[in-house]
């Protein structure tokens, strides 16, 4: 471990840093097992849930409402790349709707909370080595004043691959940025502590933090539900979903036989109880990673662990060189985030509508938020404009998997208001004027992109 801590110290990481990726090292070399199997968990029943939440913690109706809102912070996870569709730079700073982009959207919903309530909600980007300058130059340009801010950046760590062969320090000369990778979003307890940060907040007011993803538009700052945080006194809340058949292979929520909630994703699970796992009649939860925590009792948590929060460890097997597979095998430790729920024994959950998660992992995702079915609202929410909900996409990845071919099939995105569902295969080429009904499939079976004109097409496959 001293060769580590020498590496991490000598690349200005701080002892909280070291002193967590400590632990996950241990938790390797010691061979201690990193599943989570079947007897050591029980599903959870009925939760909490938003509706009923709103209805008994009215935040309008709060005498002190304004001040809770002044103690707290929003926070983004903005370290992603979003390589998988194709991009280079902040996965923020994708245009979603209006020439807006992710970023410009989490920015506007601050500013318009700020000046509805008078109460200076604090805001938070937790950027990655990989997403800092992309973000900065963007935030500069779009939304200086918040720049100006104090700690507006909180920067995660990196972690240091390990070999497989002898668990040493993994060197690559050829590009020593292929010596670390992202500890994942678990790393953001040990971001705020060693930075300063978790400490300067507390100093300065904050007590209450909501954290999510950058690309989740419907993770906002609701106000009802803050309350419900601070008027109950919870460690940790966790927004969780249900789940259904297509988010079975995911993470779930469970108790563990200590009564404890905890999180099982699915690197966690043997393979004996896959089965187990994907069922959503019982384990019916997901984490959506929106997140409350209050500070104060995280830093107590944390100084009584010797400045660490402990959470499991998820062990990724892969090359040293991402790119190339005949290089040196390695291990990448990872935390996750929502599984500090078993750090408090008053963690809570909340089950809420899909409406508060809506991440943008495809271009299908995309193409959707950017047809009319979707609207942006005076508090610059991206919300559904239809009656028929949210219309489902299924773009064919060989030509649409990626930002830039998309837009390249795009002269203008159809209305899909009336919608249901959209399936595209072969290339397909959008002409502006396009008005989509009920449930529409376009094929294009030939090699050559072929262009669907202005009309309107209701429930019918389109054959071009």
């Amino acid at each position: 471990m001293e060769a580590f801590a020498a590496k991490m110290k000598g690349d200005g990481l701080s002892e909280a840093a070291i002193a967590a990726f400590k632990i996950n090292y241990e938790a390797l070399v010691s061979g201690a097992s990193t599943e989570m199997p079947e007897e050591a968990i029980m599903p959870v029943g009925d939760l909490p849930t938003l509706e009923k939440i709103q209805e008994e913690y009215s935040f309008a109706s709060a005498p002190d409402g304004v001040d809770i809102l002044g103690a707290t912070a929003v926070l983004k996870l903005n370290g992603g790349l979003g390589t998988s569709m194709g991009l280079e730079k902040a996965k923020s700073l994708l245009l979603v709707k209006n020439n807006k982009t992710f970023l410009d959207l989490i920015a506007d919903q601050v500013k318009f909370k700020r000046r509805e309530l008078g109460a200076h909600v604090r805001f938070i980007l937790m950027n990655s080595f990989s997403t800092a300058d992309d973000t900065k130059a963007s935030l500069s340009a779009a939304h200086a004043d918040l720049v100006a801010e104090e700690d507006w950046e909180l920067l995660q760590n990196k972690s240091p691959k390990i070999l497989a062969e002898d668990m040493s320090p993994a060197s690559w000369p050829n590009d020593s940025r292929n010596e670390w990778c992202p500890p994942g979003h678990g790393d953001i307890y040990a971001s705020l502590l060693g930075s300063g940060m978790m400490d300067r907040l507390l100093a300065s007011g904050i007590k209450y933090l909501f954290v999510s993803n950058s690309d989740n538009l419907g993770a906002t700052l609701d106000l009802d539900l803050l309350l419900y945080v601070a008027k109950t006194g919870k460690s940790f809340v966790m927004e969780v979903a249900a789940r259904t058949e297509a988010d079975k292979k995911g993470g779930h929520l469970a108790f563990n036989r200590e009564g404890k909630l905890v999180l099982r994703e699915s690197a966690q699970c043997p393979k004996q109880d896959e089965v187990a796992f994907q069922d959503i009649s019982k384990y019916k939860y997901f984490n959506t990673n929106n997140l409350w925590i209050n500070l104060e009792k995280l830093r107590v948590a944390m100084t009584a662990a010797g400045g660490v929060l402990p959470l499991p460890l998820i062990k990724n097997s892969k090359t040293v060189d991402p790119r190339d597979k005949t290089s040196p095998k390695v291990f990448q430790l990872e935390t996750a985030m929502g599984a500090a729920i078993e750090a408090f024994p008053d963690s809570g959950a909340v089950l809420i509508p899909r409406s508060r998660f809506a991440p943008v992992k495809t271009c299908s995702d995309l193409f959707a938020l950017r047809s009319d079915a979707y609207v942006l609202s005076k508090d610059s929410r991206v919300v559904l404009d239809s009656a028929l909900g949210a219309p489902l996409v299924k773009l064919d990845d060989d030509h649409y998997k990626l930002v830039d071919g998309m837009e390249s099939h795009v002269g203008g995105y159809p209305s899909m208001r009336m919608c249901s569902s959209l399936t595209v295969k072969g290339s397909v080429f959008f002409e502006a004027g396009v008005l989509l009904v009920g449930d529409v499939r376009i094929t294009n079976d030939s090699s050559e992109m072929k262009s669907l004109k202005a009309g309107s097409y209701q429930n019918e496959t389109v054959v071009l």
